[in-house]
């Protein structure tokens, strides 16, 4: 029997790939036409063209799969078109499962986000079941993964879709091609372009760590709940100096106030519409995101799943290493 996996030619979803051809497993990709395919190339895949905000392409690539990793997501902190990632993340999301469900898929597992989680007030980390609502998103990103778990579970009561709901917190390591926003702050840190920072927190997980996530999820996760795939939480100083150390650079020293960095991400987004440069560095959405420290905990995947984490240093290590390899410092 064959398994699908959507989003592989991206970060966690070549990572899944990857981990699944380890086990012997028959694996069939959804890869969009534009797509980059360098983090699959030569992997004994069958590849399938389509693409999520085309709901024609979905039946005939779930046709004859027992299992489905539904890891694609439009993920953009920051767009000139938003309505790209409500048609990617929520109606793409919910017609794919849809069809899956009419294939006969025996499991889903569906690839959320700690982005809409909720926040302790006391500053503790959050979890499953730390209280959140739409008002709380922010920005078109975390507002479209919201909707879009919103939906899945709606399709888990009403249609009876056999989906477990994983949420990875902030992956990091090799294969991050694109780089994702994370990525992008470790290469210029790395390359010693980060003069300043601000008072923020991280949960840091190895890429492949939630990889194996996923496949335990699978394997022992319960349809219709969710589990955070995390690591470590740290402060963004913390993990400046851990890049530092890694790169032997000073790390930065200067902390700058949010208040100070928020019209600087206003007038970077609007160059970036003016002159259509692609998503800016600095975005007003994760400036306000940053505001809060973003610390969870997977206490219910360490003890349903048997998930467990490497330390952030080894993650950060493998991040920096292949960055380095692929000349994303230069």
């Amino acid at each position: 029997m064959t398994t699908l996996v959507t989003g592989a030619t991206g970060f966690v979803g070549s990572a899944v790939v990857r981990l699944l051809l380890e086990q012997g497993q028959s694996v069939r990709v959804l890869v969009r036409p534009e797509s980059n395919r360098s983090n699959i190339d030569s992997l004994p895949l069958e590849i399938v063209t389509g693409d999520l905000r085309d709901p024609r392409t979905l039946p005939p690539t779930v046709e004859g799969c027992h299992t489905l990793y539904h890891v694609a997501a439009d993920y953009r902190l920051w767009t000139p078109h938003p309505k790209e990632l409500y048609d990617a993340n929520v109606t793409g999301t919910r017609d794919l499962i849809r069809a899956a469900v009419a294939a006969g898929v025996e499991r889903i597992v569906y690839t959320s986000s700690v982005a809409v989680l909720g926040r302790a007030t006391d500053g503790s980390p959050a979890d499953e079941a730390t209280p959140v609502a739409l008002d709380d998103m922010i920005g078109h990103y975390k507002r479209s993964k919201f909707l879009a778990e919103e939906a899945v579970r709606q399709l888990i009561a009403d249609e009876a879709a056999p989906v477990v709901i994983v949420n990875p917190s902030t992956p990091i390591g090799p294969r991050d091609i694109k780089p994702t926003p994370t990525g992008r702050m470790i290469v210029e840190a790395a390359a010693g372009r980060m003069p300043a920072y601000v008072d923020t927190g991280l949960n840091l997980v190895h890429v492949d760590d939630v990889a194996k996530g996923h496949l335990l999820a699978h394997e022992r996760g319960r349809i219709g709940e969710r589990y955070v795939l995390g690591g470590e939480n740290m402060t963004l100083a913390e993990i400046l100096r851990a890049i530092a150390a890694i790169v032997d650079r000073p790390p930065p020293r200067v902390r700058l106030p949010h208040n100070l960095v928020l019209p600087i991400a206003v007038v970077a987004e609007g160059w970036a519409r003016l002159f259509n440069t692609g998503e800016p560095f600095v975005t007003v959405d994760g400036v306000r995101m940053a505001k809060k420290r973003m610390f969870f905990s997977s206490a219910k995947a360490e003890r349903d799943l048997g998930y467990t984490a490497r330390a952030a240093q080894a993650a950060l290590h493998d991040a920096v290493a292949w960055f380095q390899a692929n000349r994303y410092l230069n």
